[in-house]
């Protein structure tokens, strides 16, 4: 196998720069609860909070409830049952479908 040339290399590593560079959220705003702190100390350990405002327009709380229970079953998060309790309020208050 040939080693790859320096221009392909560089060509891979700068297509991985704007992902990177999107990782920054510095700019995203959630709205203000007092269960903020809970979501973002929970959430934001696995993935970027932004996927709260994606969903936000899809999901009542019946798919805020099945979407917390995956990331706690599924996945692996390590949330408590009073903090997922906690980003369930939140997210059924501030982003759930009416």
């Amino acid at each position: 196998m040939r080693p790859t040339s320096p221009p392909i290399l560089l060509l891979a590593l700068l297509s991985v720069a704007p992902v990177v560079a999107a990782a920054d959220e510095t700019a995203l705003k959630l709205v203000d609860g007092p269960e903020l702190a809970t979501v973002q100390a929970n959430c934001s350990v696995c993935h970027s909070l932004d996927y709260v405002q994606m969903n936000a327009p899809f999901l009542k709380r019946v798919g805020w409830e099945a979407e917390v229970r995956k990331m706690i079953k599924v996945m692996g998060a390590p949330v408590s049952d009073e903090d997922a309790a906690k980003i369930l309020a939140y997210l059924t208050r501030s982003y759930g479908v009416d």
